[in-house]
């Protein structure tokens, strides 16, 4: 192992997240590792609400297990992040940079990938709040008598409509652990992050905004911003070819 990818999946995915890209890097000398986080996939949730750092320590663990063996023939490890993934990207890229090094088996992050990251806190707007009322208020509704025989596929077009589905399929702990990383405003840590950064992004996100991206762009040093018409949240995979390409050129730079 000379070069090394890691992926980190979004909120409700997993380490199949990353098919596309996979196939995209076929041929490539990069070893690409991609690891359910916990919660999600096979891997089992915490034993309590966890919020970023807890997975950023995670990770940080999972990788130096991982690379341990391979550090000395490691010559670079890049990073890259899809949603919530993304927003444990930031936090381990702000950490590097704080600390000149992270401990993952003496090696350094050389170069990091957002794809529709996370980590920029949004004011709750009018259409989440309506929504978290309508479905509870929905709840009730299919409750009546003559009624509850549509309750199961009522709540899962409403939730679905809405967009809190995430949080209504998640158990208890996960339902918690959403709300923390929620919390938490990565905006602060952008403009500290020293390691060269590209930027994915689909125009029509209406999941992270592209406005968050254009605040990446102009808080991360030297990042570079690729947008992309017609997509939406999934870029990671509907411009896997794009994001691969790139991915090439950053690790073998002519």
């Amino acid at each position: 192992m000379t070069k090394a990818l890691v992926c980190l999946h979004g909120w409700g995915g997993s380490k199949e997240s990353f098919t596309e890209l996979r196939q995209a890097m076929e041929g490539s000398d990069i070893h690409i590792l991609t690891p359910d986080l916990p919660g999600f996939g096979s891997e089992p949730e915490p034993d309590r609400p966890w919020n970023t750092d807890d997975f950023a320590d995670w990770v940080e663990n999972w990788l130096t297990s991982q690379l341990k063996a391979h550090s000395s023939k490691l010559t670079a490890l890049h990073l890259l992040g899809h949603s919530h993934g993304g927003r444990i990207a930031l936090k381990l890229a702000y950490r590097q940079s704080a600390k000149s090094q992270l401990p993952i088996a003496n090696c350094q992050i050389s170069h990091l990938y957002l794809c529709a990251a996370a980590g920029i806190r949004h004011p709750r707007h009018f259409r989440r709040i309506a929504g978290l009322i309508l479905a509870k208020g929905g709840q009730t509704l299919i409750k009546i008598p003559g009624l509850k025989s549509l309750q199961a596929p009522a709540k899962k077009i409403l939730y679905k409509l809405f967009r809190v589905h995430d949080y209504e399929n998640a158990s208890p702990v996960m339902r918690k652990t959403m709300i923390k990383v929620s919390a938490e405003d990565l905006s602060p840590l952008l403009g500290k992050i020293k390691i060269p950064t590209d930027i994915f992004w689909g125009k029509l996100d209406r999941m992270t905004p592209f406005s968050d991206a254009e605040l990446m762009n102009r808080k991360i040093e030297g990042s570079r911003l690729h947008a992309f018409d017609g997509v939406r949240h999934r870029v990671h995979r509907d411009r896997a070819a794009e994001i691969a390409k790139t991915i090439r050129a950053r690790m073998n730079p002519i």
